[in-house]
């Protein structure tokens, strides 16, 4: 073993450990366009597996998953197209972000005028960009839905540790080959997903995970976001 390893027992260097982390965050991206091949079931739980290693406040492991596949995924999608592109207000168990402004406003239009020129959609065209928003609730053609969920009792810190869960599942999922998007956007009708799978008054959702094989053809599949640097996210105090 390399003696960089500080990990016992583990069969990889801390290089190559830390490589292959590096070679996974940097290949995700939030696909956007999905073949309609469905995943295998042993894929998809090796990603649960892999993802319930998670650390969480007290382990307590809040997470709770709904996932669709075949016709169930069919279902769900027209349920939630329907109740996006009816008008109906937002209903979504945590408060949304009451604005975004400065550099969170930069990096939100960022990624938005990325999305809208990969797709053509002229700037200011506020029917196409209405449009594409609702192609949120199409899960983008996705195959598979995974929605996330919480006991309401927890709080912010069960959001909080599902948050942890959901990039654990992304990376997971990554390393297979599978494509993901997490959508804030289907938790914006929390009841109606609530009574689409018989959930509890109790549980809380908080974002849906749409996943498959990226049609890598697509256009609103061939641009990546932009990373601030680490010294706009952190600051050294030393003494």
């Amino acid at each position: 073993m390399d003696a960089a390893s500080d990990t016992a027992g583990s069969r990889y260097s801390s290089e190559d450990r830390i490589g292959v982390l590096e070679e996974l965050l940097a290949e995700r991206f939030s696909c956007r366009r999905f073949l309609p091949q469905q995943v295998a079931r042993p894929t998809i739980e090796r990603i649960l597996t892999a993802a319930q290693k998670t650390a969480s406040w007290c382990n307590s492991q809040p997470w709770r998953l709904e996932i669709t596949s075949g016709t169930a995924t069919q279902r769900f999608r027209e349920v939630m197209y329907a109740a996006a592109s009816s008008g109906k207000p937002n209903a979504g168990d945590f408060p949304f972000p009451r604005e975004y402004r400065g550099v969170y406003l930069e990096r939100r239009r960022e990624s938005g005028f990325q999305l809208y020129n990969s797709l053509g959609i002229p700037r200011g065209d506020k029917l196409g960009y209405a449009k594409q928003a609702l192609e949120n609730f199409n899960f983008f053609g996705a195959p598979h839905v995974a929605i996330v969920h919480t006991d309401e009792a927890l709080g912010v810190y069960g959001a909080i540790d599902c948050g942890g869960y959901v990039t654990s599942f992304l990376l997971a999922a990554q390393a297979l080959g599978v494509a993901t998007i997490p959508q804030a956007a289907l938790a914006f009708h929390s009841d109606v997903v609530r009574t689409h799978f018989g959930l509890s008054d109790d549980r809380r959702v908080v974002c849906g995970i749409s996943f498959g094989y990226p049609d890598r053809t697509h256009k609103a599949n061939s641009y990546r976001t932009s990373r601030a640097l680490v010294a706009d996210a952190a600051r050294f105090v030393d003494e």
